[in-house]
C-alpha cells in the first residue's frame, strides 16, 4: 500500500475537438487538469494564449434548479430519503441518454414553475395579510373609508396610542364644534373618528396632536372596512386554492424523483466538464493544458489521447514541482476505510509514506479494546454491513461503514475476551428468569484486572511509539540523514532498552550508553553554545514527549472499564425491582446510551493516539487530494 505515483501530462490538442477530449477524459476519470494561473501570469505565455470559456453559469444554473425540483419533492410530494440515500444502478448509456436527460429538464422546469408560483402567491398572501390586518379595527365603522365629509362637516380618520384616554381627549374638546369617536382599539393603538365643522378642523387637530393622533388615509380604498375585509378574505381563499393546486402539481410529478435525481448527477458531471473546459489554454485553434494522472493508468490516458490525435508528453515530477503533485492514496479492503482518518486529518505529502497501512492495525486494535463489548461488536458489524449492502454508500460514507465493521469485529473480539454482552446483561437476565448464576467465560475483566489491563495497555503504546520511529528512522536513512537517524530514533531506542533491562535487574551499562548518546548527539550536530544547551532540550524534550505519549495510552483502559462499569450499573438499575419487563426496558435504554457515548468517545480518543501520539513520529502532512475529472455521483451507480 502506497502513494500512487504521478505523472504530469502536458497536452495540447485541435480546439474542434475539445468537446470531445473532455468528454473522454470524464468517462476515464484518472486525469486531474491543473489551472492555468501560473502559466498566464508569464507575459510569454499570456501573449499566446488566453483561458477558454465554457457555459458553467448555465449548468450551474440548471444544477440549482433541480435540487429546489428534489427538495419541493420532498416538502410537497412526500418523497423522503431517510438518513442514507439509496443509489439506483444506471447503465452509462441510461446516465448519457439525451432524451432522457432532456424529460428530466422540463420537468425540473415545470416543478421549479410551480415553485415560481407557490413564491409568488406567498408574497400575495403576506400583502393582503397586511391589508386586511390594517383593516380590521375599523370594521365596526358603518361608514365609507373613501368618504371625507360633507358640505360643512369633515370626517377624519386617526389613531392614538394604546395608553391614549379618549374619553379624556373628547373632554378637552369642549365647546369646539366636532366630535370624537372611538371605533376600535388593542394594545398597540386606539382607531378614532373625529367629524368636525370645517371652519373648527385645525382648533380640533390641534388640542388632538399633543396626545399622539395621527390622520390615517386609505389610498385607493372604496367602500367599508367591512366590505373590503370581507373582498379580502375571498381573495386570500382564492390565494390559497391556487398555492393547493400548485403544491399538488409538484405531488402529481413525484414519480419523476428517480429521473429528476439521475438529471442531478448528469449535471454534476456536466459542470465538472465545464469547470475543467475553463482551465483550458487556447487561441481559438488549438487547447493545451498541463495536469496530472497516475503512473499506473497511463496506458490508458496513451490510448485516448492519442486515439484524439493529441500532442502530449508525461514526465516524472521534479523536485520543485513536489508541493504541486497531487496524492492519491492505493489501498486494499484493510485500509482504504482509513482514509476517512488520514482525510480528516490531513493526505500525507507526496515524498512521504501512506499512513493507512501503518495505522490500520493500531486504529481498529485500540478501538476494540476501548469498546471491549460482544453485543456492541455486533451491533457495530450488523449496522455497517447492512448500509453497505442496502445504500451502497461511496466517499467518507463508505469509508465510515468500512471501520465501523472492521472496529465492530475488533469490539466483538475484545469482548469476548473480556466476557462482556452488553455489560452483565445475560448475568443478570438468567438471574431474573431462574435464579441461578451465570457468567460468560473470560481471559480477564476491566474490574478485576484494571492494573494489568493498563500496563498492556502503555506498553501497547510503547509498540506503536517504536513503530512511528522506525518509519520515521528508514525515511531519515533514505534522506541521507543518518546521523539524525542515530541520535534521535536509535539513542532512544538503547534507552528504552536499557529501562527495560534495568527494571529487570539485567544490566545499568546500556542505559548507561544511551543516556551517553543523548549527551554525544547535540555535541556531534549542534553550533557553538547550542551544543550544551541542545543536551539539556533533548533530554527534556524527548523525557516529556516520549513518556507523555506512553501515558497518554491509559485512555484505552479507561475507556475499556468505563463502559463496561456504565453497562452493569443500568442492568443493575433495571434488576433491581425484580421484573424482567422494567429489567429489558432500563437495560436496553442505557446501553443504548452507554453505545451511542462510547461509538463516538472512542473513535475521538483512537483518532488523538494516531494524530499525535503516532503520526507526530514521523508524519508529513499538507498533501493536496488528486481530484480528476471524473463521473461522481450521490444518487445512481453507473454499471
Amino acid at each position: 500500500m502506497a502513494i500512487v505515483k504521478m505523472k504530469k501530462l502536458r497536452v495540447m490538442a485541435m480546439a474542434n475537438s475539445r468537446d470531445a477530449l473532455l468528454r473522454e477524459l470524464l468517462r476515464l476519470g484518472c486525469v486531474e487538469i491543473s489551472e492555468p494561473a501560473g502559466k498566464l501570469a508569464d507575459p510569454a505565455w499570456a501573449a499566446l494564449l488566453r483561458r477558454d470559456t465554457s457555459t458553467l453559469a448555465e449548468t450551474k444554473n440548471e444544477q440549482g434548479e433541480a435540487n429546489a425540483a428534489l427538495d419541493a419533492l420532498k416538502r410537497y410530494g412526500g418523497t423522503k430519503d431517510g438518513l442514507f440515500i439509496q443509489r439506483r444502478p444506471v447503465s452509462q448509456e441510461e446516465f448519457l441518454n439525451r432524451e432522457t436527460l432532456e424529460k428530466a429538464r422540463a420537468v425540473s422546469r415545470r416543478i421549479n414553475g410551480h415553485l415560481q408560483d407557490i413564491s409568488r402567491l406567498q408574497g400575495e398572501e403576506g400583502r393582503l395579510l397586511s391589508r386586511r390586518a390594517g383593516l380590521e379595527p375599523w370594521v365596526p365603522l358603518d361608514m365609507p373609508l373613501d368618504l371625507s365629509g360633507t358640505a360643512n362637516a369633515v370626517f377624519r380618520l386617526g389613531v392614538f396610542p394604546g395608553a391614549a384616554d379618549t374619553a379624556a381627549i373628547r373632554g378637552e374638546l369642549g365647546d369646539t364644534a366636532a366630535e370624537l369617536y372611538e371605533i376600535g382599539a388593542d394594545k398597540q393603538q386606539r382607531c378614532c373618528l373625529l367629524i368636525a365643522h370645517r371652519a373648527e378642523e385645525e382648533k380640533a387637530l390641534e388640542i388632538l396632536r399633543p396626545h399622539g393622533f395621527s390622520v390615517t388615509a386609505f389610498q385607493g380604498v372604496t367602500g367599508t372596512a367591512a366590505e373590503n375585509v370581507a373582498a379580502l378574505d375571498r381573495a386570500l381563499s382564492e390565494n390559497q386554492k391556487q398555492r393547493q393546486e400548485a403544491e399538488a402539481a409538484i405531488a402529481a410529478l413525484a414519480p419523476e424523483r428517480d429521473a429528476l435525481r439521475l438529471y442531478a448527477d448528469r449535471l454534476n458531471a456536466e459542470a465538472a466538464e465545464d469547470l475543467n473546459t475553463e482551465r483550458l489554454l487556447t487561441d481559438g485553434t488549438i487547447v493545451f493544458f498541463e495536469g496530472w494522472a497516475p503512473a499506473e493508468k497511463l496506458g490508458e490516458v496513451r490510448t485516448l489521447l492519442e486515439s484524439r490525435g493529441c500532442a502530449w508528453e508525461a514526465s516524472d515530477p521534479t523536485e520543485e514541482e513536489i508541493p504541486d503533485v497531487p496524492v492519491q492514496l492505493k489501498n486494499n479492503w484493510l485500509t482504504r476505510p482509513l482514509n476517512m482518518v488520514t482525510e480528516m486529518y490531513s493526505l500525507p505529502a507526496y515524498n512521504n509514506v501512506d499512513p493507512n497501512p501503518l495505522m490500520a492495525p493500531f486504529f481498529i486494535l485500540f478501538y476494540g479494546i476501548m469498546m471491549a463489548d460482544m453485543g456492541y461488536g455486533l451491533l457495530m458489524i450488523l449496522a455497517g454491513t447492512l448500509v453497505a449492502k442496502k445504500y451502497r454508500p461511496k466517499g467518507t460514507m463508505g469509508h465510515m461503514m468500512g471501520l465501523l465493521q472492521l472496529c465492530g469485529v475488533s469490539t466483538f473480539f475484545w469482548g469476548a475476551l473480556t466476557g462482556g454482552f452488553f455489560g452483565d446483561f445475560l448475568t443478570q437476565v438468567v438471574k431474573l428468569t431462574t435464579g441461578g448464576d451465570f457468567a460468560l467465560p473470560s481471559l480477564f475483566t476491566p474490574l478485576n484486572d484494571t492494573l494489568m489491563i493498563l500496563v498492556g495497555a502503555m506498553a501497547l503504546g510503547l509498540v506503536q511509539i517504536i513503530t512511528g520511529m522506525a518509519v520515521s528512522f528508514i525515511r531519515k536513512l533514505k534522506a541521507g540523514q543518518v546521523l539524525d537517524a542515530v541520535f534521535e530514533e536509535v539513542t532512544w531506542w538503547i534507552v528504552f532498552v536499557g529501562i527495560g533491562l534495568m527494571a529487570v535487574g539485567v544490566t545499568n551499562l546500556v542505559l548507561y550508553a544511551g543516556l551517553a548518546l543523548i549527551v554525544i548527539g547535540p555535541l556531534v550536530t549542534g553550533q557553538g553554545f547550542g551544543k550544551i544547551m541542545g543536551i539539556f532540550g533533548s533530554l527534556y524534550n524527548h523525557v516529556t514527549g516520549y513518556f507523555g505519549d506512553i501515558l497518554s495510552y491509559a485512555r484505552l483502559m479507561a475507556l475499556m472499564l468505563a463502559g463496561s462499569v456504565i453497562a452493569q450499573v443500568f442492568n443493575t438499575l433495571g434488576a433491581i425491582p425484580g421484573n424482567i419487563v422494567i429489567f429489558l426496558v432500563i437495560s436496553l435504554a442505557g446501553n443504548a446510551l452507554n453505545f451511542a457515548l462510547n461509538l463516538l468517545g472512542c473513535y475521538v480518543h483512537d483518532l488523538r493516539l494516531q494524530c499525535l501520539e503516532y503520526f507526530g513520529k514521523f508524519y508529513e502532512d499538507g498533501g493536496k487530494p488528486f481530484r480528476p475529472l471524473a463521473i461522481n455521483t450521490k444518487y445512481v451507480d453507473i454499471q
